[in-house]
């Protein structure tokens, strides 16, 4: 027999890797491997415990439990470890100058209303007005017709209207706009507010047990699609927020910070500027 036939803790890898089919793809192939690799190395490393092991064990049994069609607790898992902002970096690099990525977030909706420009999104009339204005654009600074714009953010108690039905008007803080020829975008709504990330459970047990906090900046959210261009999902933060340099879900980028000024000439009490720059389809 191979010497790999049978397991042994210096050859663990090679065992377990062994054992894969050769029908098996070549893609799944090198991920479940270097899953293999790395985990085993992990364990190899920390010299994990049958007791942390079994700790190990109970904590995602716990997080699955938790999951419904409205609460995904291993996407805050995985957004909380910093892995969906990887992923979302190794998927969208992107020139310089051009929208930076940011992670898409448990709370999109589809099928949000298509508003009219300038439309105000805020249906519970509640939180300090915002106009958002700026501008869609290819890298070259040409204005990008017909792109759609996706916006939703959460109300002026931190909470969005998916996390309170009934409490909140449906589709309160959120729409979808279209630009014209001149690629602008302007609609109200409001200065969104910092609030926490659902912590009742596994995933804020284990931040609580880290030192951590669950707290996000505040933020709009984003995401644009066009047919000649690769979509955008991103938000737009408030600058001077508390959080921006401590994101439980390491969202923040530099370029998507923004500055919202007091409108004194407006009907809004905040204006927040913003002009995206989308990739063109290669």
């Amino acid at each position: 027999m191979s010497q790999i036939d049978y397991f042994t803790e210096d050859r663990s890898v090679e065992a377990v890797n062994a054992r894969m089919g050769d029908e098996v793809s070549p893609r799944l192939r090198e991920v479940m491997a270097s899953l293999v690799k790395h985990l085993h190395g992990f364990v190899k490393e920390v010299e994990l415990t049958q007791e942390e092991w079994e700790v190990t064990i109970e904590f995602l049994t716990r997080t699955g439990q938790i999951c419904d069609d409205k609460r995904q607790e291993f996407i805050l898992l995985s957004d909380t470890l910093g892995v969906s902002m990887l992923v979302d970096a190794i998927q969208h690099r992107r020139p310089p100058g051009t929208t930076e990525n940011t992670v898409f977030g448990p709370f999109h909706v589809d099928g949000a209303p298509v508003l009219d420009m300038g439309a105000n999104i805020s249906l519970d009339g509640k939180g300090e007005t915002c106009l958002y204005e700026g501008r869609v654009q290819d890298p070259d600074g040409n204005p990008i017709e017909g792109a759609r714009i996706d916006v939703w953010s959460d109300n002026s108690e931190g909470f969005y209207d998916v996390q309170q039905p009934g409490e909140q008007p449906e589709w309160n803080n959120r729409g979808v706009f279209i630009t014209g020829a001149d690629g602008r975008y302007w609609f109200t709504g409001i200065k969104p507010v910092s609030y926490p990330i659902p912590d009742d459970g596994p995933v804020g047990q284990m931040l609580g047990h880290l030192g951590r906090h669950p707290w996000r900046p505040a933020h709009m959210h984003f995401m644009l699609n066009h047919p000649n261009h690769e979509r955008i999902v991103t938000h737009t933060f408030v600058s001077g927020d508390d959080y921006l340099t401590s994101d439980t879900v390491f969202g923040v980028k530099e370029s998507l910070v923004v500055d919202y000024v007091l409108n004194e000439s407006g009907e809004t009490k905040w204006k927040a500027h913003f002009d995206f720059v989308m990739v063109p389809n290669q």
